[in-house]
């Protein structure tokens, strides 16, 4: 990082100063638990003459303990992109407008839950629905092993509440989709051929007035040989869209290359069965009649729903974490 012309090419500089992130984040706990772990030593060596020592032992064995279960969560993050970071999309699915505030409400939780991790966010792409909510969007979440926790996410997420948008004040079941790719480097091969990709460019939705773009400025890939859609409409210009919306197919063509190798390695344990992909329901929210929210996989559960929604989901992805360890287990 500190060779001449290293900034030049911020791109790569950037992935490389990601990588050094990722690396500190394992390394530097890793480091200090070791030392802590000395330090405890000695504090066991002056309980065998002090027993005033015991509260202040049984302490920091209670702290070291919760230092190595976070070290071996992040250590099960091994896969080939698990590293880098998210594109992470929202999409509104069965429930009319409750979806479309729903799938709103969950872009808002995973920006949430990247401020606190202290992850830098960006806004790719945002499909406002006329009346409430969103129709999709797509959220890059950047920081050490953001895809590596965000990707047990992909799948359905369903909500059950009393609708705000239903003047019986009838209860509501909405549905809402998230699918996660890691941000791929331009360095890492995805093989795409110009021809398998059809570009269509569209006027950018906008919130009116003098931010009504002009020009066809978004664009839209498809992947013809696998039906994959990505879209960008964020930036005023094509190029930059056109830009980010390759970007954005080459890691969803990734994601779909790295499930294939999972399938390859669960295989091999032929009574594992998995839940996953874009189509399956994997947690569930509830507003009504009590407060929670269940995972469908690891049955993990909490009972605050606000503090879920506020970002509180670090314990679902490291439940699922261990949950996936599990089922890729041999017998």
């Amino acid at each position: 990082m500190a060779a001449e012309g290293f900034w030049d090419n911020q791109e790569k500089a950037q992935a490389t100063v990601g990588q050094l992130k990722g690396l500190r984040s394992v390394v530097v706990p890793l480091q200090e638990a070791l030392e802590a772990a000395g330090d405890l030593d000695g504090l066991i060596e002056i309980l065998s003459e002090d027993e005033s020592a015991r509260d202040e032992v049984v302490s920091e064995v209670e702290r070291l303990e919760s230092e190595v279960e976070q070290l071996e969560l992040k250590a099960l993050l091994d896969g080939p992109h698990d590293g880098a970071g998210a594109l992470l999309s929202v999409h509104a699915r069965d429930g009319g407008v409750d979806a479309n505030d729903w799938a709103a409400m969950l872009v808002d939780m995973y920006m949430a839950w990247a401020a606190k991790q202290e992850y830098a966010v960006e806004l790719l792409d945002r499909q406002e629905n006329e009346e409430a909510g969103i129709t999709q969007a797509t959220i890059a979440v950047r920081g050490p092993m953001a895809y590596g926790y965000l990707k047990g996410e992909q799948g359905m997420h369903r909500l059950v509440r009393i609708s705000p948008f239903n003047a019986e004040g009838k209860r509501q079941t909405s549905f809402a989709a998230v699918d996660v790719s890691p941000e791929i480097s331009d360095s890492i091969d995805v093989e795409i051929e110009d021809k398998d990709v059809r570009e269509d460019t569209y006027r950018a939705s906008g919130a009116g007035g003098q931010h009504v773009n002009k020009t066809d400025s978004a664009i839209r890939l498809t992947h013809l040989p696998t039906g994959v859609v990505v879209q960008c409409q964020t930036d005023r210009s094509q190029h930059k869209n056109r830009s980010q919306a390759w970007k954005m197919l080459r890691a969803r063509l990734a994601r779909i290359e790295e499930e294939r190798r999972e399938e390859e390695q669960l295989a091999k344990y032929k009574n594992k069965v998995r839940q996953k992909g874009f189509g399956s329901q994997i947690r569930n929210y509830f507003l009504h009649p009590d407060q929670r929210v269940k995972d469908a996989r690891t049955e993990h559960l909490q009972n605050s729903f606000h503090a879920v929604m506020g970002g509180d989901i670090q314990e679902f992805l490291d439940s699922f974490l261990r949950w996936r360890m599990a089922q890729n287990a041999p017998e």
